[in-house]
């Protein structure tokens, strides 16, 4: 193999490899997609297309979400864990926390496309408004996985020193304000929507959130060194 060949290996094999710093990165980054979409001023900003500048920012973040929540899920490990009672085995907590939300990421994937392409109504509610909803759902359970992984790992509720104390709650506020947001947009049978600002709100402040908790896990910052 030439080193030409050596080098492209090298490139190709780093840019493949799963790591916690590119899990943190890419959800960063689908995060900050997210606020930016949903911030005070941006749709004003573009006029008459406001609503489809936020819609691209949605649909450009969810594919990063969905890359990071990919990553995630492979570097959860095993599905199921032995045990020393009936039936033998069990979920992991991390796996569960994964599998959910990356299930979440590729449901935004939907309703984020749809929004694009989405002109009736029914369009909106079933191609739009609720994946977006089983998405939010789907994040919710995953924000609950990731503090009960905490606590089978023995770390006890409040542990207010660990870093992964800060991340997973804040993570789990950002699911919660998903959620808000999911059900002040939702579609009625004239085509409104329930509550447009708490919609917004909602998104930017979940946006928020899970830009600070994976910003607070990424590798190389002084507190997360062992």
């Amino acid at each position: 193999m030439s080193d030409v060949q050596q080098h492209e290996s090298r490139v190709g094999n780093r840019i493949l490899t799963p790591t916690l710093a590119k899990q943190c990165w890419l959800f960063m980054i689908g995060a900050a997609l997210f606020a930016l979409g949903a911030a005070p001023g941006f749709q004003s900003a573009f006029g008459s297309n406001g609503a489809n500048a936020a819609n691209l920012s949605y649909f450009i973040g969810a594919w990063f979400f969905t890359a990071g929540a990919l990553i995630q899920l492979v570097l959860s490990g095993p599905m199921m864990v032995k045990v020393s009672y009936e039936p033998g085995q069990m979920f992991r907590s991390e796996w569960l926390a994964a599998s959910t939300q990356f299930f979440g990421t590729l449901l935004f994937n939907v309703s984020t496309t749809s929004a694009l392409m989405a002109h009736t109504v029914k369009g909106e509610q079933h191609l739009v408004w609720n994946p977006d909803a089983g998405g939010s759902v789907a994040f919710l359970l995953s924000g609950g996985f990731v503090l009960l992984a905490l606590w089978r790992a023995g770390h006890p509720f409040w542990s207010p020193r660990l870093p992964d104390f800060w991340s997973g709650h804040v993570n789990l506020w950002g699911c919660i304000a998903f959620g808000v947001a999911a059900a002040g947009a939702f579609v009625d049978n004239t085509g409104g929507t329930l509550d447009a600002a708490l919609a917004n709100w909602g998104t930017f402040i979940g946006g928020l959130c899970f830009l600070v908790s994976s910003a607070i896990s990424l590798p190389g910052w002084r507190w997360n060194r062992k």
